[in-house]
């Protein structure tokens, strides 16, 4: 399968969570590819990929709580879209140990909200519900995690992305599955590795600490530097989320299965790899130094097994590490040279899309 600007063309698509990192790539994205784009969000923070790329714009703006369902019923009658992609959390591990509440409130129940507007709504045909490669119960195995392993989680942040995939399979089989005499929307998870991009702004995430110790001429502290992740730029999983609702709107409930997207097994590199990499592309004498544990739990090793992906939507990594990070540090000093960065950001999807 290919991204088809002519499927997405007018395509009426709600998306919560669109002020923050992945949405607001995705909405640049989805405008480019000329969709009707509602975004449900909270308000983006002052500094944000949303505000330097100015896309108020491009979109019809919502500021709301997903955790407001009333609120987000009545966005959804009003607007009536064809699709909805949700993707608002609360997505960092350490916050979810500082607020538990806050992240089991928005990742548990601002999921159930989403499904049941998904399941009162009279125009969905699919729904892409974005969950994270945490939600599997990790065991440190070198092995990529398979879509069809049991979901888990240590810290409030996995668990709750980990028990969200639960919400996910009940709805699919209580309401949406084809055995089911009502209208039945197609739904599924979709799970996706550590994303790097331009305009990243999120606390304790190592590019953008890496960023923010820029002319400080002090070496950034790296925390667990030989933990491995599956790096990938922000645009990759993005395009499998779109080619999943294609295939969803196309095919229905029998393809309401869950997706994971990650980079190529050789792009599944430790913490200090990342590190050094950003710091001799960018230059100017930066570097990187390894720090105390942050003294909360972090697993060590993590991988996805992207197989599935490959065989059933013909989706496969684009760019290598190299030339993620590469596009991070030409965003970002472009930023700095106070570019139009959403001139920028528009370049480097279009140079995605054409690779």
């Amino acid at each position: 399968m290919q991204i088809e600007k002519g499927f997405w063309k007018n395509k009426k698509v709600l998306l919560t969570g669109h002020t923050g990192f992945k949405g607001s790539w995705l909405t640049i994205l989805l405008s480019h590819l000329e969709a009707h784009v509602l975004g449900f969000s909270l308000p983006a923070e002052k500094k944000s990929l949303f505000n330097k790329t100015k896309i108020l714009s491009l979109i019809e703006h919502e500021i709301g709580d997903i955790r407001n369902l009333d609120h987000l019923i009545k966005v959804e009658k009003n607007f009536s879209p064809d699709i909805l992609i949700h993707m608002a959390a609360q997505p960092l591990v350490i916050r979810s140990y500082e607020d538990p509440i806050e992240t089991f409130s928005t990742n548990v129940m601002g999921t159930v909200n989403v499904l049941e507007v998904i399941r009162q709504s009279k125009t969905i045909t699919s729904g892409v519900i974005i969950t994270t490669d945490k939600c599997y119960e990790n065991k440190n195995l070198k092995r990529g995690y398979k879509e069809t392993d049991p979901m888990g989680g240590y810290d409030p942040y996995s668990s709750s992305k980990g028990s969200a995939e639960l919400i996910i399979s009940s709805y699919q089989r209580s309401f949406f599955s084809q055995s089911n005499n009502l209208r039945r929307p197609a739904i599924a998870p979709v799970r996706a590795g550590n994303v790097i991009g331009g305009g990243d702004y999120a606390k304790n995430r190592l590019i953008p600490d890496l960023i923010r110790s820029i002319g400080s001429l002090k070496p950034i502290n790296i925390r667990n530097p030989q933990a491995t992740r599956p790096w990938q730029h922000v645009l990759e999983p993005l395009s499998g989320y779109l080619l999943v609702a294609q295939k969803l709107s196309l095919e229905g409930p029998s393809s309401s299965h869950s997706w994971n997207f990650g980079p190529r097994k050789s792009d599944i590199k430790p913490v200090s790899y990342i590190a050094e990499l950003f710091c001799q592309l960018w230059g100017e004498g930066l570097s990187w130094v390894s720090a105390n544990n942050s003294g909360y739990h972090e697993a060590e090793n993590l991988s996805l097994d992207i197989s599935k992906a490959k065989s059933s939507l013909g989706w496969k990594p684009k760019w290598n590490l190299e030339q993620a990070v590469g596009k991070v540090v030409a965003w970002h000093k472009a930023d700095m040279k106070k570019e139009d960065l959403k001139k920028i950001s528009l370049k480097q999807i279009k140079e995605y899309l054409s690779d």
